[in-house]
């Protein structure tokens, strides 16, 4: 079973008045053959947890379980978990044969199971006609997919992968990444993964753990956490572009409830609010925006003065600033010749992909435009 439980755990560097705590109050479960990715900035605490659950990092407060066993107090070897970290760590001197052997190798397993498991990891990852060559004759590509073999072949019952594919090309993390999730619901072994680009949790995680200052800030499936983020950080984060963010003030309630954008005056119904008012952020998807031709029905709609346009084939972004107010904004819109620098044009919000928030960077989300479905 690679059932893994992390249950209020901490970690604490230091001591006294020079103590950081760089996880607090960790709680989560992952299910047998899950694909579970921490994702948040740099500092946030995920690299740390991982590195807890693998033994490297010992554990200030709380419990983790690996299957049925308490792993707190066990050695990396004893925890039946494979890890890949991001520099590949092969040994040069060694082909890929031997890289791939070498867990097995060291704990003394037969060399006839040793054959068949390499041969295989080989096949599954297309290492066949590299297996002579050594790490220096191969590219970043496979450097990295012989380092994934390596852990294939300890048939552990987690993997963890830190920042796997940080130092491969743009290009290449497209394509590993595929690879990657393929492999996982070929294998299904549990899988915990660490990274700090969203784009790449979103499209391989089961589940999504955004991080930030060491605490969980939201756990679900990636269109969950995309449609109904939890707060302010949660959105800002994930999402490309990044959500727009325009302060203002929640007016009326019930069916008269309204955001109100400071900058413009310009008023967005609430619909079913029943909450408090007063000052709050309004969130909006870029994929919200829409550029309109002539005025809009009823006065809505933002001004805004083009800055950049940068196309991007079908679509294009848009960033502009609000006529009158200092607030950037992007949109992401159908591509289109008559949008040029320095035009003054407007646009109207879509409710699909509209958040209020409450004032603060972790500021709770009070009311979400997004369709459930």
């Amino acid at each position: 079973m690679g059932r893994v439980l992390l249950d209020r755990v901490r970690k604490v560097y230091g001591s006294g008045a020079k103590a950081f705590e760089a996880v607090k109050d960790f709680s989560l479960q992952i299910a047998d053959g899950e694909f579970v990715v921490l994702v948040g900035g740099s500092g946030c605490g995920k690299s740390t947890t991982l590195r807890m659950i693998a033994g490297l990092e010992d554990i200030t407060d709380g419990e983790i379980r690996i299957g049925e066993r308490i792993v707190n107090d066990l050695h990396p070897k004893d925890r039946d978990i494979a890890m890949v970290f991001q520099n590949y760590a092969l040994y040069p001197h060694m082909n890929v044969y031997r890289n791939l052997a070498f867990p097995l190798t060291m704990r003394g397993v037969d060399k006839a199971t040793i054959d068949k498991r390499v041969r295989e990891a080989s096949r599954i990852l297309a290492l066949d006609p590299l297996l002579d060559r050594r790490p220096a004759e191969l590219s970043g590509g496979q450097r990295q997919r012989v380092a994934v073999g390596r852990a294939i072949v300890r048939e552990p019952s987690v993997f963890l992968f830190d920042e796997p594919l940080s130092n491969l090309d743009a290009k290449l993390r497209v394509t590993t990444r595929a690879e990657l999730k393929a492999l996982h619901q070929r294998l299904k072994t549990t899988t915990v993964y660490v990274t700090h680009d969203q784009e790449e949790a979103m499209t391989l995680g089961d589940r999504i753990v955004v991080m930030a200052g060491g605490v969980i800030q939201q756990a679900g499936t990636p269109l969950e956490v995309y449609r109904r983020p939890a707060n302010k950080f949660v959105a800002g984060f994930i999402g490309l572009p990044p959500m727009n963010m325009l302060d203002g003030e929640i007016e009326g309630d019930g069916a008269t409830a309204c955001f109100v954008i400071r900058e413009q005056g310009v008023r967005v119904q609430m619909s079913g609010y029943g909450g408090a008012k007063g000052p709050s952020t309004m969130g909006i998807r870029p994929q919200s925006l829409r550029v309109v031709d002539g005025e809009v029905s009823g006065g809505a709609g933002l001004r805004v003065r083009v800055r950049v346009v940068e196309p991007l084939g079908s679509e294009m972004d848009i960033h502009a600033d609000l006529i009158g107010g200092a607030s950037p904004l992007v949109a992401r819109v159908a591509a289109r010749d008559d949008v040029r620098a320095g035009d003054e044009v407007r646009m109207v919000l879509e409710n699909d992909g509209l958040h209020v928030f409450a004032p603060g960077e972790f500021g709770a989300t009070l009311w979400s435009g997004t369709r459930q479905g």
